[in-house]
This record gives structure tokens, sequence and C-alpha cells, in this order.
């Protein structure tokens, strides 16, 4: 089928009277919309417009409160804390970084911890939005259930990405890294069962915790962590940073992202927003002025991010290329 191109504000507009249709508030679908159209410019299309349906169809459901508000508190100086009131999470996170940057500057360090919140897609967008501030950031939300802690069998962690973001000088766009903590994502496992096609031993373990290379074994069992042992102790540590220093639910706690039917996921999001200047004596600038100098002297080494930067280019001069089947999808749910 062909694909449909739409401008980045044609794709925001539709997605946000998509999520309004199905019970979002104005502002709830235009903070989503703009997260979810972002992501799909960066080439991130997992976290883009493949989300569309399954929000729409939890804002329809009640999963998620389409019109909820957040709510900001300080219980001390360098802490925020926002309940995003079991809604999407696009609107707390805004919320948050509004308050963080000049809470970061005041106090050298500040902290946003996010509950009661769902699905908060892209983590590195989040992380640049504060270094674009001249902030160092740290990012980190744990998921639904997906991996098992190391050495064990029964899936309970989630993928649990994290991001990391520092400002560069001379006015260059941040360096984002952006990661999750297993091995693959459990969509392309999927693909390959459609396919009828084998995966690499290292994506997943079965039901009996083996590595295995047959989808169908590996989507019964556990995605696998990046790193052995080690990619485990992240994804705990993310799962505590995530939900225990937030009040959110772990990943076994918590139900799905994709489903409109059960209860609202309930997840937890902690930023960190460091001013680099009483860190460094003024001095960070012009140590990252040596170090990005660096990595460009090789010609083989890139900077993190810098495909991100060049998909969001493209797409802002041409927009997006959207499947025709996946446009259709999001029309059919103009109508509740």
């Amino acid at each position: 089928m062909p694909d449909v191109r739409l401008s980045l504000a044609q794709a925001e507009d539709l997605v946000a009277e998509v999520l309004e249709a199905n019970g979002a508030s104005r502002a709830a679908a235009r903070a989503t919309a703009a997260a979810l159209v972002a992501a799909e410019a960066d080439g991130q299309a997992a976290h883009g417009l493949s989300r569309v349906s399954s929000y729409a169809l939890q804002a329809r459901s009640g999963k998620v409160n389409g019109t909820a508000v957040p709510v900001l508190t300080r219980p001390a100086p360098a802490v925020v804390r926002v309940d995003a009131g079991l809604g999407f999470a696009y609107p707390a996170i805004d919320l948050a970084i509004e308050a963080l940057v000049p809470t970061a500057r005041a106090q050298g360090i500040a902290l946003a911890a996010i509950h009661h919140s769902h699905h908060f897609g892209q983590v590195g967008a989040h992380a640049e939005r504060l270094a674009a501030a001249g902030l160092v950031a740290l990012v980190f939300g744990n998921t639904p259930k997906a991996m098992a802690f190391y050495g064990g069998r029964a899936p309970m962690l989630g993928t649990n990405p994290l991001a990391f973001a520092a400002p560069l000088p001379q006015g260059d766009a941040p360096l984002v890294i952006d990661l999750a903590l297993s091995v693959a994502a459990r969509g392309k496992i999927v693909a390959a069962q459609k396919a009828n096609k084998k995966i690499p031993d290292s994506w997943a373990v079965d039901a009996e915790g083996q590595p295995t290379t047959d989808p169908t074994a590996a989507l019964a069992g556990t995605l696998a962590p990046i790193g052995g042992a080690k990619g485990g102790a992240l994804a705990l540590m993310v799962e505590i940073l995530g939900a225990a220093l937030t009040a959110g639910a772990f990943g076994w706690e918590a139900t799905s992202f994709f489903e409109p039917q059960g209860k609202a996921p309930d997840m937890g999001h902690l930023f960190i927003a460091i001013d680099p200047g009483p860190a460094s004596g003024n001095a960070f600038g012009a140590r990252m002025t040596v170090l990005a100098e660096a990595m460009r002297a090789d010609p083989a080494v890139r900077l993190p991010g810098s495909r991100r930067l060049a998909a969001r280019q493209l797409a802002t001069q041409q927009g997006l290329h959207i499947p025709d089947a996946l446009h259709a999808e999001i029309r059919t749910l103009l109508q509740p």
C-alpha cells in the first residue's frame, strides 16, 4: 500500500483530534500528540504513531484518565513531585520539566518524581529538553513486565529505559544517550514469529530459562537483558529508581500499555537535572568541547543521537511518510 505524507503539524492535528474524540481533554491530547509525532519524526516509530490506537482505546475505556490534570508539589527544596492522575504521561512531564529547570539552576541539582502515570515514550526526548536548557539530565522509568530477574524465569521487570543528555557548546544539539535494557524489543520477536523466522539466541530465553531461536518459545519466556548479569543489575536499578523511588507500580504489578482492558498501569518516572556550572567550576563547557572534538577526530565515531537528529531534520523538511494501513487505522478512531 502507498504511504500517506503528512506535515508534522498535520500529523499533530490528526492525533490530537483522535485523542479528543476518544475522551481526552484538549490539553492532554495536544501534549500527547506532540510527543508521539516528535518520536515518529526522530525515527522512533515504536513510540510514535503506532501508539495512537492503544492510547485512544485506553482513553475510551477509562484505563487512562484522558482528562487528568497533573498536580505538582514541592516536598523538599530540590524535589518536585508530580501526580499524573492516572492520565497520559506527557502533560505531567511537561509540568515537571517546567519546574525542574529553574529549580536546578537555583539549587545546583533537582529531582522530579512522577507517579500515577502511563507510557512515557521516547525517553531521550525528555532528557534532551533539559539539556537544551543547559542542564545535564538523567531520566529513568520502568515498564510492564518483560524480563526476569537475572537468573529467574518468570517475567517481572520491564525493558526499563533510561536516558542521559548533556549540552554541547557552540550551539550544537545536546548529546543524547537513550536505551532500553533488553537485547531486543518484543515487537521484533513478534515480527519474526509472523514471518516464520528464527531469532538470534541472545534475544530471549524460553519458559525453562534456556536461550532459544524459536520466537514462539521466546514469547512464552522472557526477554534477555543487555550484557547478561550487568544488564540485569541495571534493569533492577531502573526498577528501583523508576518505581520504588516514585511510589509507582513495579513491572509485574503494571498492566499492559497496549490492551484497553484492566486497571491503569500506574507507572512512575524519575528525572534528575544538574546545573553543570557549580559542579565543574564553570569548566563543563570547555571540557565538553574537548570531548566532542576527540570523538569527531575519528571518522568512524559518531556522537550519540546523530541519526535521530538527521531523521528529525528530514521529517521537518519532507513531513512524515505514514503507511496507508496505519493512517486508515488512526482515522477510524475518529468515530468513538
